[in-house]
């Protein structure tokens, strides 16, 4: 069982910079690789950033340059750096964590067996 708490959404300018955090519980975090996904009303959950449990990382393109996203093993804790927000941005985001399936697609939701609550970014232009 793996139970994910994100934390660090609210309300910011376009332009401006959060930074989301995700704390993972269990013992297996560091053989997991972990998503960011994002739901806006009325929209589909869409992909937004994965980490391989080795730190790889692969960003979806309309946040690539953008975002960053980063893990800490030591803390059970993966981060979303988000910086040159936009309006577009604006979402619940969704921490996620899959085991490592090899060849599969990590940008697809389902590829995910555990999800967090989500965490509200607003960005106001």
């Amino acid at each position: 069982q793996v139970q994910l708490v994100e934390s660090g959404g609210g309300l910011v300018h376009s332009g401006g910079s959060l930074r989301l955090s995700c704390v993972a519980s269990g013992r297996t975090f560091s053989s997991r690789n972990m998503g960011w996904f994002r739901q806006a009303p009325d929209k589909e959950r869409e992909f937004v950033a994965t980490i391989t449990w080795s730190g790889n990382t692969y960003y979806a393109g309309s946040v690539k340059g953008r975002f960053t996203m980063s893990r800490d093993n030591a803390k059970n804790t993966v981060y979303l750096q988000m910086n040159s927000l936009k309006p577009e941005d604006t979402a619940v985001y969704y921490c996620a964590s899959t085991p490592v399936l090899g060849s599969v697609d990590y940008t697809a939701v389902a590829t995910y067996d555990y999800w967090g609550q989500g965490t509200q970014v607003t960005v106001s232009s």
